[in-house]
């Protein structure tokens, strides 16, 4: 019987998926992990993307037994936090670091006592300078504000890896170090959101990542 892989997270995850297709896995590094390992391993696996666009942490929490408990994966990645921070410059409502980190966590727990022997792998955020980050008249700080929230919660992200001893793939220094070969906007579309070839950044670590899991 083939292995389900489980993609969870928010927009970077989600990528255009149709809802009305639960076969759909997006445009994003969800679809290129299965092509890789469809090609290599086309016995091996089977894959679902429930990503969200737009969800937080507690977004994704308070789906926890539709969107991953109930699909009972093999293996599952979770990407969140970008949000948590975003949504607090643009509209006064994110998830501070101490709430993120303490619901990330109890998520972690409910999903390993419900679905025994799932391997977990996490994916901290990252962002870059971006015409959806970048400082403007009315917010002088909004990139220095992007920087320093979203740097606390992929920390955040860290914690709860080292808690519960989880592989981590932390992307904000996989995209600085690309930023050294092409401009910030040759990977992300608008600062947070991968353009293609920021997907293939993604798509890679994951790979790499994953080799740890099995």
């Amino acid at each position: 019987m083939k292995k389900l892989i489980l993609f969870q997270g928010d927009s970077i995850t989600d990528v255009a998926r149709d809802r009305e297709n639960p076969a759909c896995l997006g445009m994003g590094y969800p679809s290129r992990v299965a092509g890789t390992l469809g090609v290599d391993r086309p016995n091996d696996f089977t894959f679902l993307n429930r990503g969200i666009s737009g969800n937080r942490i507690v977004d994704i929490y308070a789906r926890i037994k539709w969107d991953f408990i109930n699909l009972k994966p093999d293996y599952a990645s979770i990407y969140v936090g970008v949000n948590d921070a975003w949504h607090e410059i643009e509209w006064q409502n994110g998830v501070e670091d101490e709430k993120f980190e303490k619901i990330y966590g109890m998520m972690i727990e409910e999903v390993q006592a419900a679905c025994p022997g799932i391997r977990l792998m996490l994916i901290s955020p990252f962002v870059l300078e971006g015409w959806a980050t970048k400082a403007t008249e009315e917010q002088p700080d909004r990139w220095e504000r992007f920087k320093t929230d979203v740097a606390a919660k992929a920390e955040a992200v860290r914690h709860v890896a080292e808690k519960y001893h989880l592989p981590l793939i932390e992307l904000q220094p996989i995209f600085d170090a690309a930023c050294e070969q092409a401009p910030a906007a040759h990977w992300s579309v608008d600062g947070v959101h991968p353009t293609p070839a920021g997907h293939e950044l993604i798509k890679r670590a994951w790979l790499e990542a994953f080799e740890y899991l099995e």
